[in-house]
């Protein structure tokens, strides 16, 4: 009994050591990650705080670039790096003044021609505030809506929550920018995967707050 039990703990020294060195730590060494903030092509430096300060002054977006550690040549298929880097925020942006109006067509209605390709609309349909609401719910200012039956129990839901920058070592991320955010903190919040397959991986975790002036 005592040689077999012996036996079955070298059969498992030598199976554990065998799957590490096939599935090793995604970096030679520690993973890491490097984030800073962009603005019509100006890096910004974070101010003795840790603030990114932008001054608006009509452009519509920012950006936020990274750089990642390289992984092993285990996580890099066809010279592609298995990572990725999510992005998200605490800031919503919602329909409080916006209306528009769509032209309404009649079904065997007038046309321009005589091919029947350009209908003439006989009147248009104003979209109100409770429309806008309805159709399209509050936007995250990274890129992303909740849906509006959005299932929190469902092993998919983490996926719906962020963008995503996949498979460089150099992720960007345009971020909603408008002058109705004058004086608001932004916190954008950033997980950076180290091999997004099977076998070892890691993340790495950010968060940038930024200062609308």
């Amino acid at each position: 009994m005592r040689k077999i039990s012996y036996i079955l703990l070298v059969l498992c020294f030598i199976g554990c050591k065998k799957y590490d060195n096939i599935y090793p730590t995604p970096c030679d060494g520690n993973c890491g990650t490097t984030y800073g903030v962009v603005y019509e092509n100006q890096n910004i430096s974070p101010n003795p705080n840790g603030y990114y300060e932008i001054h608006w002054n009509g452009s519509e977006y920012f950006q936020i670039t990274g750089r990642l550690t390289p992984v092993r040549e285990q996580y890099i298929i066809n010279k592609v790096p298995l990572v990725e880097a999510k992005f998200d925020s605490d800031y919503w942006v919602v329909f409080d003044t916006l209306l528009f109006q769509t032209p309404m067509y009649s079904y065997l209605g007038w046309f321009n021609d005589n091919t029947l390709n350009t209908p003439i609309p006989f009147g248009n349909y104003t979209y109100t505030l409770n429309d806008l609401i309805g159709l399209h719910p509050p936007t995250n200012i990274v890129g992303y809506q909740i849906p509006k039956y959005f299932c929190t129990e469902c092993p998919y839901a983490p996926t719906l929550v962020g963008t995503y920058s996949k498979y460089t070592y150099n992720p960007t991320q345009n971020i909603l920018l408008d002058n109705e955010m004058i004086g608001d903190t932004i916190n954008i919040f950033i997980e950076s995967m180290f091999n997004t397959d099977i076998g070892g991986s890691e993340i790495v975790e950010n968060h940038i707050k930024v200062i609308i002036l």
